[in-house]
């Protein structure tokens, strides 16, 4: 089962909510109508799709230079 709650609500029913979700519910949370984050139990994980966002994120950054200089470049030198 899946239940939408606004942030303010989620803020105030917190606790409700870990315990819901501990149970197997999945509860979206929204701001301003807008999905925001997802409470799922550790167990339905998609542990697929976690290594395809971090591919994704790798392959995004792949190449990307600024003013020149290459990201990899600028942390070599201690810089964030």
């Amino acid at each position: 089962m899946s239940v939408t709650v606004g942030a303010h609500d989620a803020k105030t029913r917190f606790s409700e909510l870990l315990d819901r979700a501990a149970r197997g519910e999945v509860i979206t949370v929204s701001r301003h109508g807008v999905p925001v984050v997802r409470l799922v139990p550790v167990d339905q994980v998609d542990h697929d799709e976690e290594r395809r966002a971090v591919a994704k994120i790798r392959e995004t950054r792949r190449g990307v230079r600024l003013d020149g200089l290459a990201i990899r470049s600028l942390m070599n030198e201690g810089r964030p």
